[in-house]
């Protein structure tokens, strides 16, 4: 067993009789994981719109997902993004994380437990339904709706290279949250390539959201809505993505998305 794949009932303490998040255990390489609160996570993106994390990964873990982009065999797809009019620049599916790239296996693992948390309180605020509790379970759920595709991906963007604004939807079962980790240091290694949210509300004007992640930190946002509480109840307010064009260098981005495509 690879040292960043502990067993399963080692990787958390249980949620708390009051509802508390599942904590993540010290876990060998991704001790920064354990470190993260929440409340404060859930509270920020109830706010906000999007949850910042504390750098989850360093620069040599960074650098080692950046290395895998130069390997064919690690991947299932590339996506040349202009050929689609999906923006400028690449991304690319990696085909099975769990035998080839350990690291994102383990943070697509230990991430989704606390996610799921979340997306449970969410649920009946937007009349939806509620997510197992570990992944194993989720993709055996998307596995029977056909859905077996792998949705980890990394991004890179070159200079003039931008994502238009989308949803990662993939299938019919799909996880209302997703966590993209920046790979390289704004200001140092690129400049431009600022992430842009959209949410929609209704009767109001559309509300843009730029947000600009430090080195190793994580960005928790919705796949396609979040509920805000409005005067009768609460209201789904839908939400899109994408990247303002890179200046200088290039920019690279961890993209973990918790439901598998079709």
């Amino acid at each position: 067993m690879n040292q960043l794949t502990p067993a399963a009932d080692t990787l958390f303490s249980p949620a708390g009789a009051d509802g508390a998040a599942p904590r993540i255990l010290p876990t060998a390489g991704l001790a920064a994981l354990s470190k993260l609160n929440w409340e404060e996570l859930y509270a920020q993106l109830n706010e906000e719109g999007v949850a910042v994390t504390a750098p989850l990964l360093s620069r040599a873990q960074c650098q080692e997902i950046i290395d895998t982009f130069d390997k064919p065999g690690l991947f299932r797809s590339t996506v040349v993004m202009q050929r689609y009019q999906f923006g400028r620049g690449t991304y690319k599916y990696y085909a099975d994380p769990a035998t080839s790239v350990p690291l994102i296996q383990t943070l697509r693992e230990l991430l989704y437990p606390p996610m799921a948390w979340m997306a449970n309180r969410w649920a009946p605020q937007l009349n939806e339904r509620t997510f197992p509790t570990t992944l194993e379970e989720l993709l055996a759920e998307c596995a029977d709706n056909g859905q077996h595709r792998s949705t980890p991906l990394l991004l890179r963007y070159g200079p003039g290279d931008y994502a238009c604004l989308h949803q990662d939807i993939y299938g019919d079962i799909v996880f209302p949250l997703q966590i993209a980790i920046m790979l390289n240091q704004p200001g140092e290694d690129f400049t431009g390539g600022e992430n842009v949210f959209v949410e929609q509300r209704p009767r109001f004007q559309s509300r843009a959201i730029v947000v600009k992640p430090r080195l190793g930190q994580g960005m928790i946002f919705p796949v396609r809505h979040r509920p805000v509480r409005g005067k009768n109840g609460f209201r789904r307010h839908p939400m899109r993505h994408g990247t303002n064009a890179v200046e200088t260098g290039n920019r690279n981005t961890l993209g973990i998305i918790f439901h598998n495509a079709r």
